[in-house]
């Protein structure tokens, strides 16, 4: 008994030093934020490779504020070009600080919530932003649009340099 309790420990410690911040990463948050003006719908532009959405197009997410003021989150795309099947994924979203509105969280399965931190967004018009998470795993530039200004993907890629990202790795989602 006392083998699988030191177990447990030890596989819980290894998974939270795994999850916390890269130390070369600026994780600093927008300090502006009103989750009125960013609801709504969001294009995915470019992001890091992950399983879950692998060979995905046409990928958007959709935020709503449900009645007990968590977001309902709704990504969808189509797998392996726009002739494939839709894919839906329904999740929930709620602030990780009540200090910083920018730092959310959002979960798609039960309980376990990743880091969902607005890095950069366009403070005037809520058209463009880049979203990380506590690791440089993950990395999303999104916009209000399927295809984003020159000089608006060229401020967000070198801000995500800055910040330590390493933005050869991006993968450019096709939108129709």
């Amino acid at each position: 008994m006392k083998r699988n309790v030191f177990a447990l420990l030890f596989l819980t410690l290894g998974f939270v030093s795994c999850a916390q911040k890269q130390s070369n990463l600026d994780l600093t948050t927008v300090k502006e934020f009103d989750i009125n003006r960013y609801l709504g719908k969001w294009y995915e532009i470019g992001r890091f490779d992950h399983s879950f959405e692998r060979g995905m197009v046409g990928t958007t997410a959709m935020y709503s504020l449900k009645d007990d003021g968590t977001i309902r989150v709704v990504n969808s795309g189509y797998k392996n070009g726009f002739d494939g099947k839709l894919k839906e994924a329904v999740g929930k979203g709620k602030f990780a600080d009540k200090n910083n509105p920018a730092k959310l969280k959002v979960a798609f399965f039960l309980w376990f919530y990743g880091a969902y931190n607005i890095l950069e967004l366009d403070q005037e018009n809520y058209s463009y932003a880049l979203i990380g998470s506590d690791s440089d795993k993950y990395l999303w530039i999104l916009s209000r649009t399927p295809k984003l200004k020159n000089e608006d993907m060229e401020f967000l890629l070198r801000r995500a340099k800055e910040r330590g990202y390493d933005t050869s790795k991006i993968i450019w989602v096709e939108q129709k």
